[in-house]
């Protein structure tokens, strides 16, 4: 086979190779191991193929674009950039963008290799352009320019090459483009900043971040809401915090949450805002940012509060997220009645509203009951029971009427509440007095497909390894539990037949 490729390699190196050969060329060199390429390959063969990638026949480019990427895949990065520099250079201004995309994505290998990045560093020309790709109409283009950037700025050379030279001029010119090409260029930057505090000097120095900020922070309400996005993936680091603490970006938020009020458009970004401090308050301490900022906790529950589903949803999400650690949902306790009233409201929604509400009030119910066994003291007990009761009248009810319906997401989304409270003991007296809910459990006929199938095994996953699962529901019950769980999700029981003499 690899002697067969070499052959229909060398006809394209004569530049007189019909489609067929070439698609012939594309099935074969897919099936010869890379490091029998790589022995055969020679300058010659890959300087033909790229050369038959100026024609204007877009079958011919497709099926140049497929053998490449298996060829240069096949050799070492270094050799790339120091052979097929020029290459790569004219394959970042052709104008299909498949070509663009093998180019940026050879580059995006190369900077990834300790030897040949100095290489892509000494070529200005080549790193210009691929910033100017970031301007390109195809979104694909300008995502694969921007990953490889984001390499390049993995290591100091790259930082600088990027932020302490020319190119940074052209990074601030292909950002003039227009707004969607800005947003890209802060994503490259937002990414880049993420990686370490360095990183993050290095663009702030550029004052691409500033300008980001005072987006954010400006009138545009749009804007707002595109770059709280942003703005929001570089809290996630330690770093990004702390430089959006120090420039007081925290503060500015807030007084926008609290300014929003008299804003009618407010409705744009407030969600985004809310989201922004309901990441922050569990990656940092719920308590120490509902206490700093307690606009922002008045604004969820006026946002749970109020008759817009959209406003709903981003509350209930946020919740979820508040309460899914024990201190969030401390912090949600000292609220007292309100938030009880809330879960009421909640509970309702569960059961009323539109499908995806439903679904994200599920999501909420399971993050804020669950409490690991290691946590469950008598008082955090009581808290998620009363929250629990405070859902509906007949909260097992409610949540078990969801799961016989005939629509998966909901189905698994009450499972994952039974899931979530299985390990608690108040919640396994409640399952066992409900008539015929034990039954329920272990009953595979009511799983019609395989993510409910994998839901209920995790709900009895969770019961077996509960410390006080057979006190609670008895060792007849507790026995068939425990083989369901031998048995895995997709057991199914075998029938037996009996041969009867003389029927058909």
């Amino acid at each position: 086979m690899a002697e067969a490729v070499v052959e229909l390699l060398e006809r394209a190196a004569r530049r007189d190779t019909p489609l067929e050969e070439l698609r012939a060329l594309r099935l074969a060199v897919q099936a010869v191991p890379t490091a029998a390429l790589r022995a055969r390959l020679s300058d010659d063969h890959l300087g033909a193929l790229f050369a038959l990638l100026s024609v204007n026949d877009r079958e011919q480019v497709s099926a140049c674009v497929s053998i490449l990427e298996r060829l240069l895949q096949a050799l070492d990065p270094l050799y790339v950039i120091q052979n097929l520099r020029e290459e790569l250079q004219k394959g970042l201004f052709h104008p299909d963008d498949s070509v663009k995309i093998l180019t940026i994505s050879q580059v995006g290998r190369i900077v990834e290799n300790s030897e040949a990045v100095a290489e892509i560093l000494n070529s200005p020309e080549l790193l210009r352009q691929i910033i100017n790709c970031i301007g390109g109409e195809k979104i694909a283009v300008a995502k694969e320019a921007i990953k490889s950037l984001s390499r390049i700025a993995q290591t100091q050379e790259g930082l600088e090459a990027l932020f302490v030279s020319s190119l940074l001029s052209d990074l601030k010119n292909v950002m003039a483009t227009n707004d969607i090409v800005r947003y890209r260029v802060y994503e490259l930057i937002v990414e880049i900043s993420s990686v370490s505090a360095e990183s993050l000097n290095y663009c702030a120095n550029s004052g691409l971040i500033s300008e980001l900020i005072g987006e954010l922070t400006g009138d545009d309400v749009l804007v707002r809401a595109t770059c709280i996005e942003m703005v929001t993936s570089l809290a996630h680091t330690p770093h990004g915090r702390q430089y959006l603490a120090q420039q007081g970006v925290i503060d500015k938020i807030s007084n926008i949450i609290v300014g929003a009020e008299s804003d009618p458009f407010s409705g744009f970004y407030l969600p985004g805002f809310v989201k922004f401090f309901g990441n922050l308050a569990v990656i940092d301490s719920p308590q120490q940012i509902c206490e700093r900022y307690p606009v922002f906790v008045e604004k969820v529950f006026d946002m749970a509060e109020s008759h817009d589903p959209t406003m709903i949803g981003v509350a209930v999400d946020t919740l979820g997220i508040l309460g899914s650690n024990v201190e969030g949902k401390q912090v949600l306790q000292k609220t007292r009645s309100r938030f009880q009233n809330l879960l009421t409201k909640i509970g309702h929604q569960a059961r009323n509203a539109p499908t995806e509400l439903r679904l994200r009030c599920l999501d909420a119910i399971s993050s804020l009951l669950y409490l690991p066994p290691e946590q469950q003291t008598e008082d955090l007990l009581r808290m998620t029971e009363s929250w629990f009761t405070s859902l509906s009248s007949q909260p097992l009810e409610l949540f078990r009427s969801i799961s016989t319906q005939p629509f998966p997401d909901l189905h698994c989304g009450a499972l994952r509440v039974f899931t979530a409270i299985a390990n608690q003991p108040w919640a396994q007296k409640l399952m066992l007095d409900s008539p015929g809910f034990v039954e329920y459990i272990v009953d595979r006929s009511v799983e019609p497909d395989k993510a409910s199938k994998d839901a209920k095994y995790e709900l009895v996953k969770a019961l077996v390894n509960s410390k006080t699962i057979a006190e609670v529901f008895g060792n007849q019950y507790y026995l068939r539990l425990r083989a369901y769980l031998h048995e895995g999700p997709y057991y199914v029981k075998a029938v037996s037949t009996t041969a009867v003499e003389g029927a058909e």
